[in-house]
């Protein structure tokens, strides 16, 4: 007996690429967490080698002193986004296999895994994630990202419970929006509203896979540098043990070598801390704030501020996604309709209105402005 396999839709190709590309940045993810455990080793020794010599001139000692904060800022936040990861993964047994179809998995959710997942999203100096969860969420964020095959499936995710937050971060809206919203294509009877909605889904799919494609260009180039510097960093470690315990007593040419290798950590250390620009939300809460300052006169300040959370995740949906009226009143509809999506944003039916969407429109216009400039 013959089987036909029925032929996929046009969104679920597209939703296909879009988990592949997921899946082969997170094993970059991975990869850069494997070298980035390598770097900070060779930062660690390096800084104890400097310690170890005395007279070193205070401005010299102050910037490695600094660069030391921010390093150990930075292994912290590692630890808390493993830390965190797992004690989520107990909390949702049974809820769906954490991280399922993804690259990174609860079992594999070590140190040096949540060391790529930090480096991805950056750390600031201060040790809070850039990201436009606005310092809460550094963790929130990885969770969501690491979250994503789960929550995809609709069971829910780690961040169960938080749903919200995944969608607001730098996950964005490929991994859980597209595919929590697609479940609402049930909803139309008419094909023809069905296929257009269905359109606009696989034109966010299709971007979504751009932005993961440049990411993962982004990614390899980000490792290469970190293997380079690391085995720039060994040899400096053997030619400063050369110098002697005194800076006093070193050569001018060893004294201003060390000038240069306190440089090479202060380039290395961005090395960690620096996020993937191409994993960072494309609609951040400080383009909102952009917006409000811009525009404060001419809007209902106090519903825009209300509706902050909802605009700026509606926006990263739709960000270089061309509707006409037709298309985005039926997407509307469709958000409307769909209970575990209106859950999972924490509004009610009858708060998301049509007003939510012309709001989302205009800090998009502005935002498309900006960029023009």
């Amino acid at each position: 007996m013959i089987v036909f396999e029925k032929k996929k839709t046009k969104l679920q190709v597209a939703q296909e690429e879009v988990q592949n590309a997921i899946n082969k940045t997170n094993e970059k993810i991975e990869e850069l967490g494997d070298e980035t455990s390598i770097l900070y080793d060779e930062l660690t020794e390096i800084q104890a080698v400097f310690d170890l010599i005395r007279n070193v001139p205070s401005d010299k000692k102050l910037k490695y002193e600094e660069l030391k904060k921010i390093r150990l800022n930075w292994k912290q936040q590692a630890e808390k986004i493993e830390k965190d990861y797992k004690d989520a993964a107990v909390k949702n047994v049974g809820v769906g296999a954490a991280g399922a179809g993804l690259g990174v998995a609860v079992a594999a959710m070590g140190p040096t895994a949540a060391m790529g997942v930090a480096t991805t999203f950056g750390v600031a100096s201060t040790g809070t994630a850039i990201s436009s969860l606005s310092g809460a969420a550094a963790t929130n964020a990885a969770l969501a990202w690491l979250g994503g095959g789960t929550l995809a499936t609709g069971g829910g995710g780690i961040v169960a419970g938080e749903a919200f937050l995944a969608l607001t971060g730098p996950v964005g809206w490929a991994i859980a929006g597209v595919a929590l919203l697609a479940s609402g294509l049930m909803f139309w009877k008419a094909k023809n509203d069905k296929e257009k909605i269905e359109d606009v889904f696989t034109l966010i799919s299709k971007r979504d896979v751009r932005s993961y494609d440049l990411a993962i260009v982004e990614l390899n180039e980000r490792i290469a540098r970190i293997i380079d510097e690391s085995s720039i960093l060994r040899d400096a470690i053997t030619d400063i043990k050369t110098y002697g315990l005194d800076y006093n007593e070193m050569t001018e040419q060893q004294q201003y070598t060390l000038g240069a290798y306190v440089n090479l950590m202060h380039s290395s250390t961005q090395l960690l801390v620096n996020p993937i620009k191409g994993i960072q939300p494309k609609y951040t809460v400080e383009d909102f704030d952009l917006f409000m300052v811009w525009n404060e006169k001419e809007i209902d300040v106090d519903f825009y501020k209300g509706s902050q959370d909802l605009i700026v995740s509606l926006a990263n949906f739709l960000y270089k996604i061309n509707l006409d009226e037709n298309d985005k009143k039926l997407l509307w509809k469709s958000l409307r309709n769909n209970k575990t999506m209106l859950k999972s944003m924490d509004v009610s039916k009858k708060e998301f209105d049509m007003s939510v969407f012309d709001a989302v429109n205009l800090v998009l216009d502005y935002k498309y402005s900006r960029e023009r400039a």
